[in-house]
């Protein structure tokens, strides 16, 4: 039986990575700082491995009889003072040396859509960082970028409820979000392909205003849609770094940095977004 061992195994994706590896027959080794609370919380696992990838000497030897080596570890809001830079991108680089030493035969890692667009983002360059350390690393590698979760598509459902949602420019960029379990069987399916690269995105390709107007409909109420002139965000994005500390303005950086390019990716998947919005609609 073939192991995977996964880093960020109690996030969003992770979770689901954890679901879909067990489900094709892998013994899964997740990655978790607490194991009792990792199983309190339902992470699926075969074994559970207590360490940090912020401290390299204490990944020692835990990778030993893997064969492939999954990583969706990062960091959205900064916290316990640690940087993207010590997550997305050194503890990143602590699992590859480790895979590298215990012979592991492949690394996967989730990465961004567009991500070499996006350098002047922080949260961005850190991982882009690390994506050009992997790829030229002498371990085979596979990236998967996805064009943004079913779960980020939240703030358009929250400004719905609110009874208008606010966007940019003419509202015609595109996006085709994914749902994480679709998201973990096209990762799955890439790496046992062994392409080294997929840039990916859900089933459904929105504009931002249709976007808006699907978040409408789910709750049931007529669309009022505002357009704000682009500058504004472009001026956003360059005050907030002067104005606010990167712990505030690092996933809103993102966040508007994406907003202003189409973040399309190839399609997969079967679940539906609009499905998503009528689950979430009471949250």
């Amino acid at each position: 039986m073939p192991t995977v061992f996964i880093a960020g195994s109690t996030g969003y994706l992770g979770r689901h990575l954890c679901r879909e590896y067990q489900k094709r027959g892998w013994s899964v080794r997740a990655l978790v700082r607490d194991s009792a609370r990792a199983r309190h919380t339902g992470l699926v696992a075969d074994a559970f491995v207590e360490a940090e990838a912020t401290c390299p000497e204490t990944l020692t030897g835990i990778m030993s009889g893997c064969d492939l080596v999954i990583s969706s570890l990062g960091i959205t809001r900064q916290r316990d003072g640690l940087r993207y830079q010590d997550v997305d991108f050194q503890a990143n680089i602590n699992l590859l040396q480790e895979a590298i030493a215990s012979g592991v035969k492949r690394f996967g890692y989730i990465h961004v859509l567009n991500g070499d667009k996006m350098t002047n983002v922080a949260l961005v360059s850190a991982k882009q960082a690390f994506v050009d350390c992997l790829v030229s690393s002498p371990i085979e590698s596979t990236v998967i970028a996805p064009s943004g979760y079913f779960s980020d598509m939240s703030d358009f459902l929250t400004m719905a409820r609110a009874g208008r949602v606010w966007l940019f420019g003419k509202g015609s960029h595109q996006i085709n979000p994914i749902d994480g379990e679709d998201l973990a069987a096209a990762t799955a399916q890439t790496i046992a392909s062994e392409k080294d690269w997929l840039d990916v995105g859900g089933p459904d390709i929105f504009t931002h205003t249709e976007l808006a107007s699907l978040a409408f409909d789910a709750l049931g109420k007529p669309a009022k849609i505002s357009y704000l002139p682009d500058a504004i965000r472009r001026c956003a994005l360059w005050v907030l770094p002067k104005i606010t500390p990167l712990s505030f303005h690092g996933p809103i950086q993102f966040f508007l940095c994406a907003m202003g390019m189409h973040m399309v990716g190839e399609q997969h998947g079967c679940k539906s977004l609009l499905d998503h919005f009528k689950q979430q609609r009471n949250a």
